[in-house]
């Protein structure tokens, strides 16, 4: 019983310090913040509102995922001429009312987000609401903290990495009217807004729209159609849009929004840069944009240099760093400013191989090597993550001649300690980002200088505005370029100018090296010109070919099975099936491809075959067919791997 007094004790002073200190009565406290604070169970505090030393009441508390952040409004800067031109046009679409599906093409550090919060501003004003797509809520937390600063109590956030709780009340203040603006990866098209008038699609070319399991999707499709339905506005931004998106607006069915010009920022953000930085201006870094606009300043793009590693080698240079990146590295590290190495690639080695006898360690359950992790002295399979540790010896030979082949951002992070010991490095990957808020925190800590080195993945690639970055280095350009899926260069043409694009962004200005075995390739010559127009005039000609997107559709029909027969068996019953019903049709125009093993053959036990159908409309095929269990189909798939 002393003890029970002595809590309720400690309760009662608690609360008269707080309130003494709050300095108004009464004092509102959650029980659950005052259990935790004084170290007491709930049944302490049950006794004391028995005795009326205190009164419990219910009261409703959102579960805001925005909590705890702090949002400075700030005054929407003034149009370029570009913008204004593209802003125009947006405007009387909404005054005019109806669907329209607009493309807004503009490179890196334009002002796209600028379009998109000014048209969004307009819709609140006429009563309408939005929804802003972005490619993965986590790794855009600069766009949120714009759109937080200019609509901060008419937001909602939707997105997997919240709490249950917090989702519910998302979701229940955007059905209640409270939540005007919705913004979120793909599955927040699916926000309940009564008075949908916009949908801003961000990075539009980005493959993370398209969910490829079954209900396959893609965000930009249901967009459009959700539009037609609402009589809502689309807006597509990218600085490299999708190659079919980029053929419609030319076609005209949507409509081209264009701008050309890197902005540097304006007098007053440029100033706050100088004083919070510490920044000299550069010769000839930056320009006036024109007449009328005298306080927007723009830059031009980051000149790129592309090495060629096979020179490297026969030079002598084993080092994942070429000599020119290492010297570009020294000079951006004794001048204090920061620098991004990119390489989409996790891990340390991304294979482990016995050299006597050739075995390679693979995943037991996916027909992929394992990957070597430093961190934690391990193997991890990126796709099942099953993991297990570094054989001492092979398990087939039992050689002791084992080695590591292949890298990945850890093994540079561990070189970058080696070549410039006193450098402060961040890692931006999947590996080190688990935890909520951990991309934020990476951030931070970068933007504040408390790094002088960023190495990461495609991560570090979207949408990071960056003013101390003068040198981005992409490790190595070749990682997608030879996969056996039509989409390699444009994924690497897109990654590669996305990534540029982080360099340069302040009156320091920037530079970019591209390391690749293959400098000759399109994709990585049109990338070191940020010539999108060039890329998409010779990738264009590759699909007119081939009877690829945007000259015609695809449909991917993928089965799985623990058992690799009946895999096979299963797939060629439904080409025999295919190729009769095109025969019945009298269809001439539709190739089958395949059927074959995918390029992951296996993957969490489960072996995978497909067959690819290819055509002006291969849907037209499976009309009325009846499919065994087991199948399933991804029409306009964004991947064949």
């Amino acid at each position: 019983a002393l003890s029970r007094a002595r809590r309720q004790r400690d309760v009662l002073v608690y609360l008269r310090q707080r309130s003494q200190n709050a300095g108004t009565l009464p004092l509102v406290i959650s029980l659950a913040e005052l259990c935790a604070e004084t170290g007491v169970t709930r049944g302490v505090v049950e006794r004391l509102a028995q005795l009326d030393l205190l009164e419990l009441d219910q009261r409703e508390l959102r579960r805001d995922p925005l909590a705890g952040r702090e949002f400075v409004t700030t005054v929407p800067p003034k149009f370029t001429a570009d913008q204004e031109l593209a802003w125009q046009q947006l405007a009387g679409a909404l005054d005019s009312g109806g669907c329209e599906v607009f493309l807004l093409h503009g490179v890196t550090g334009s002002g796209k987000t600028e379009i998109y919060l000014r048209t969004l501003a307009k819709v609140l004003e006429g009563g309408g609401q939005g929804i802003v797509l972005v490619p993965e809520i986590a790794l855009t937390p600069q766009t949120i903290r714009r759109f937080a600063a200019r609509f901060r109590d008419r937001l909602a956030i939707l997105h997997s990495k919240l709490s249950a709780g917090e989702r519910y009340d998302e979701w229940r203040r955007i059905r209640q009217g409270k939540a005007d603006v919705v913004v979120g990866p793909r599955s927040a098209i699916f926000a309940p807004l009564p008075r949908l008038r916009l949908i801003v699609l961000d990075e539009e070319h980005e493959w993370t729209y398209k969910q490829q399991e079954m209900p396959c999707y893609h965000a930009r499709d249901v967009a459009v159609k959700l539009a037609e339905l609402t009589g809502a506005l689309v807006l597509l931004g990218s600085a490299t849009p999708d190659v079919t998106s980029y053929h419609r607006a030319r076609r005209g069915e949507y409509t081209l929004l264009q701008l050309p010009k890197r902005i540097m920022g304006h007098q007053r953000s440029i100033e706050e840069q100088r004083e919070r930085f510490h920044l000299s201006e550069r010769p000839g870094q930056v320009k006036r944009m024109g007449p009328g606009f005298e306080d927007a300043l723009y830059m031009d793009l980051p000149p790129v240099q592309i090495v060629d590693l096979r020179a490297e080698l026969r030079a002598g240079n084993k080092s994942i760093f070429s000599r020119a990146l290492r010297q570009a590295m020294e000079v951006a590290l004794a001048a204090g400013e920061q620098a991004i190495l990119f390489l989409n690639r996790r891990g340390a080695a991304t294979f482990v191989m016995c050299r006597d006898c050739g075995h390679v360690m693979k995943c037991p359950g996916c027909d992929v090597p394992l990957t070597f992790h430093l961190d934690s002295n391990r193997l991890l399979c990126h796709h099942c993550s099953y993991q297990c540790s570094v054989p001492t010896e092979c398990p087939q030979c039992a050689s002791k001649r084992i080695k590591f082949f292949g890298i990945g951002t850890q093994k540079v992070e561990q070189v970058v300690h080696e070549l410039f010991p006193q450098a402060r490095v961040l890692r931006w990957d999947r590996d080190v980002t688990g935890t909520k808020g951990a991309h934020e925190e990476i951030l931070s800590r970068f933007v504040d200088r408390q790094a002088d080195v960023l190495i990461g993945t495609q991560m570090i690639a979207k949408g990071l505005d960056l003013p101390l970055v003068t040198l981005v280095g992409v490790i190595t350009a070749d990682t997608a370029l030879h996969l056996p899926d039509f989409r390699s260069g444009e994924r690497t043409f897109q990654l590669l100018t996305q990534v540029a694009g982080r360099a340069g962004r302040s009156i320091l200005g920037g530079k970019v090296i591209i390391q690749t075995y293959s400098p000759e390739h399109y994709s990585i010559q049109a990338a070191s010109r940020h010539d999108y127009e060039g890329f998409y005039q010779r990738e264009l000609e590759f699909r007119r070919q081939q009877v690829y997107p945007p000259f015609g559709r695809l449909v991917r029909l993928l089965f799985m099975d623990t058992g690799a027969k009946r895999c096979e068996q299963e797939a060629e019953k439904l080409r025999h099936l295919l190729d009769d019903r095109i025969t019945r049709m009298g269809i001439a125009d539709i190739d089958v491809i395949g059927p074959a093993p995918c390029f992951v053959g296996r993957i969490r036990g489960r072996y995978r075959w497909q067959i690819v159908l290819r055509g002006p409309d291969p849907t037209k095929v499976l009309a009325g067919l009846s499919l065994a269990l087991g199948w399933q189909v991804d029409v306009d798939p964004v991947s064949l791997l």
